[in-house]
This record gives C-alpha cells, sequence and structure tokens, in this order.
C-alpha cells in the first residue's frame, strides 16, 4: 500500500471583515501619504520591519521620534533634580533660622538672626524687617501701626506673600529712596499672629527674580515663625485685629 501524499492543513485566513478593514485602511493611507508625518505620535506604537532604501523609512522616522523623546524626558529629569537640590538646600538654610530664631532669648538676638542670615546664607542683597508699635523699641526698626497702615497698607491687606514690582512710595518705605533706586522686584510679607507686628521684605537687583508667580513659600514660613516669636519678646509690640 503507498502512501498518500500528506495534504497541508489550510491556514486561517482573514475574514471578510477583516479584508474590508484592512482594505480600507490601505486605500486611506494611499490617499494620504502625509498622515504619519502629521501624526507623530503613532509612529512610537507601530511595529514596522526595517527596509533600507534611499527615503527614510518608518522605523527610521520612529526611532527618531524615540531618540527626540528619550532626550526631553533626560532633560525634564535633570530639571527636576536640580529643583531637588536647590530645595533642599533652601530646606537647610531655612532650618538653620528657625533653630537661631527659638533660641533667640531677645528681640535684638531675633533681629540680627533674621538680617544676618538672609543676607549672608540666604545671599539676599537687601533685607528690611520693620516692627510695628506705637511705644519705642530697643532694638532694630520700628514705625507706628498707623503709619505703616498709611504707606503699605494695600500690601498688609493681603494676608499672603506680595512678589513683583512695588510702587516707589512703598519701596521708599521699606528700604529707603537710595536703595529703592537698586531694586528690581520684590517679595513682601507681613508678621501676624493673633494681630499685626511687622513686615519682612527682601528685593533683588533683577527685575525677574521675584515674579508674581514665583513661590515664595520659605519667606511665608519664616515671617510666621517670627510673627509668634516676636510679641512674647517685645510686649510693647500693639497687637490690631
Amino acid at each position: 500500500m503507498t502512501d498518500r501524499p500528506q495534504v497541508p492543513a489550510p491556514q486561517p485566513g482573514p475574514t471578510p471583515g477583516d479584508s474590508l478593514e484592512t482594505a480600507a485602511i490601505a486605500a486611506y493611507l494611499e490617499a494620504h501619504p502625509d498622515f504619519f508625518v502629521e501624526h507623530e505620535d503613532l509612529l512610537a506604537t507601530l511595529r514596522l520591519p526595517h527596509q533600507r532604501g534611499d527615503t527614510v523609512s518608518l522605523v527610521e522616522r520612529q526611532m527618531k521620534i524615540l531618540r527626540e523623546r528619550n532626550i526631553e524626558m533626560r532633560h525634564r529629569l535633570s530639571q527636576l533634580m536640580d529643583v531637588a537640590r536647590d530645595n533642599d538646600r533652601l530646606f537647610e538654610k531655612t532650618r538653620r533660622l528657625i533653630l537661631a530664631l527659638m533660641d533667640a532669648a531677645s528681640l535684638e538676638e531675633v533681629v540680627i538672626s533674621v538680617e544676618d542670615s538672609l543676607r549672608q546664607d540666604f545671599q539676599v542683597p537687601f533685607v528690611s524687617l520693620i516692627l510695628f508699635s506705637d511705644n519705642s523699641l530697643p532694638v532694630g526698626r520700628w514705625v507706628p501701626t498707623a503709619d505703616a497702615q498709611a504707606a503699605i497698607g494695600g500690601l498688609l491687606a493681603e494676608g499672603k506673600t506680595v512678589s513683583g514690582s512695588l510702587r516707589e512710595h512703598e519701596l521708599d518705605f521699606l528700604f529707603g529712596e537710595e536703595q529703592r533706586k537698586q531694586i528690581g522686584s520684590t517679595a513682601v510679607v507681613a508678621l501676624s499672629h493673633l494681630g499685626l507686628h511687622g513686615v519682612l521684605a527682601i528685593a533683588s537687583r533683577d527685575p525677574q527674580h521675584y515674579k508674581s508667580s514665583v513661590g515664595t513659600l520659605f519667606l511665608s514660613y519664616i515671617a510666621e515663625v517670627l510673627g509668634r516669636i516676636v510679641p512674647r519678646l517685645n510686649n510693647a509690640l500693639r497687637s490690631v485685629r
């Protein structure tokens, strides 16, 4: 008995629906040869055989897009790492200042700690710490509360850190006329806890340094601590609601 030749089993082929859909896609791409130029994001998800020729293949184009994305992601990661390192340094400087304020035994030590830290540790060129009191204070700069309200009441009413460009009379009150001429941008925050006790302002020669959108969380934090410490060390301060 002779062996019968083996007939290969039929392979499953595309269904009519698949054929129609494939044909429609092929026809559409043929009619729109620039489709992948306008939809480059799709190239990153395609699986395509690589064929060399005189023109740039989809595979080469796909690899180029992936390389560009990789470079962009590495650049973003580098920026995030830089921000993280800056925040670490800022946190350490703020921590040292807060500890110094907590250890201060007098109003004089508080004023010296704030001004020295901001000028030397934070490298802030212009610093102004003004306390509000209707009675003479033995240390630092102080003004009557009514005078402060008249000069910078709009800044104090914000209830938060104000940054950017200030008006000339506000800069004159905070820093004096001579320094005002050198100032490009400023950040100001009130020292307030169950009342109003003063104002802390810092400034830079760079007009873009303290933009209205720039976060000044550390300055608000320092001001909150000062607002609680200063009244305990000098009962001449009058709280105003």
